[in-house]
């Protein structure tokens, strides 16, 4: 019977690092870049074997600046920005350089194939020669969130900070322990049965 614990707890601790293998060069992390302004929410997708530090969009030069750190050679990603929040002739900066990724158009977004190499952080620059196309500027209205019912279980600023790893880590965790739980209870079973 201690074989079959010792089985499960062994076998608890072989199938938890399956989850954390290496990530090939061609496996696309997704970050979604909400960016507000003139009183529109837009969402910027960026898929990449690259991880996004940070972003900045500057309204006056019409251009959104990522802030990237990559631990491959060669870098692959492909970005999605809204038609109405950046669009036109764009131009492509990769650390201060002019670089020419491949860009497909509509009426609703542009689709932008990032190819790169280079090892650690970088920056890259995407500016439009349009910005809110076919939009009016809004006037933000002012929210006061303490006085709102449907932000109590939530941080002020409406987002939560666990992050989906987390979630992960605690259900291995529970997992574990119901297992073991369950290993226990079934042995006391069969002992008192003989």
């Amino acid at each position: 019977m201690k074989s079959i614990i010792v089985f499960t707890v062994l076998l608890f601790f072989v199938l938890t690092p399956v989850h954390g293998q290496l990530l090939s060069d061609a496996t696309g992390l997704i970050n979604r870049i909400d960016i507000q302004t003139s009183g529109y929410d837009f969402e910027v997708v960026l898929t990449a074997n690259f991880d996004l530090l940070d972003y900045d969009f500057d309204i006056n030069n019409k251009q959104l600046i990522l802030y990237l750190d990559s631990g491959l050679e060669n870098n692959l990603g492909e970005i999605i920005i809204p038609a109405t929040l950046l669009s036109g002739d764009f131009r492509f900066y990769l650390n201060d350089q002019e670089f020419f990724p491949k860009v497909q158009s509509d009426e609703k977004i542009s689709f932008i194939t990032l190819n790169f190499s280079g090892l650690g952080n970088n920056v890259v620059k995407i500016i439009g020669t349009e910005y809110l196309s076919g939009l009016d500027d809004i006037i933000p209205i002012e929210n006061n969130s303490s006085k709102s019912l449907d932000n109590d279980f939530l941080p002020p600023d409406g987002q939560s900070t666990q992050t989906l790893s987390d979630d992960y880590l605690i259900w291995l965790i529970v997992g574990g322990i119901v297992i073991v739980i369950t290993v226990f209870v079934v042995i006391k079973f069969l002992k008192n049965k003989n």
